[in-house]
């Protein structure tokens, strides 16, 4: 009976072990999807401008953004595209600013996916295919970014034919 008894006790007190960590790591892990992360005003704003097409303020915006905190991977980004999708953009500081923002962050999906349609709009295919399989390693082309600038290159393929 004894043997019995005990078994009954560790197994009530397993139980309850298990069942308080199962709740207590729900709990946790719901708590960590409510946190939202800090909202940037400079990305927003950029989204904006990105969204009305204003390029030029949109450049400037992350140009004067960039001068304040250099460091920051998405705000090259954004200056990238903000001047590639300007009327006459350098293409050559462009380059040098998808280039930064991917020395900030090689895992920068979004510069992978631009700076590879950068590359379409010079002729080189060649380093927009390099870009996709970056985007391939990161997200085995399970990620909008790998979807994106493959549909790109597949178009600027059927053009070029």
């Amino acid at each position: 009976m004894k043997n019995i008894s005990k078994s009954i006790l560790f197994a009530s007190v397993f139980l309850t072990l298990t069942l308080t960590a199962t709740s207590v790591l729900a709990d946790w892990d719901n708590s960590a999807k409510d946190k939202t992360t800090p909202v940037d005003p400079i990305i927003e704003q950029a989204k904006t401008m990105k969204e009305k097409k204003d390029w030029t303020a949109g450049a400037a915006l992350l140009k004067d953004a960039i001068a304040k905190q250099p460091m920051n991977s998405e705000y090259h980004k954004l200056y990238a595209y903000m001047l590639r999708k300007s009327a006459k953009p350098d293409m050559d500081l462009v380059f040098k600013q998808y280039a930064e923002s991917l020395k900030l962050d090689p895992k920068n999906r979004g510069a992978h996916e631009y700076v590879g349609e950068a590359y379409l709009m010079v002729n080189n295919l060649n380093k927009a295919k390099e870009h996709l399989a970056s985007l391939e390693k990161l997200c085995s082309s399970n990620c909008d970014e790998y979807a994106k600038l493959k549909n790109a290159i597949n178009q600027y393929e059927t053009e070029k034919k």
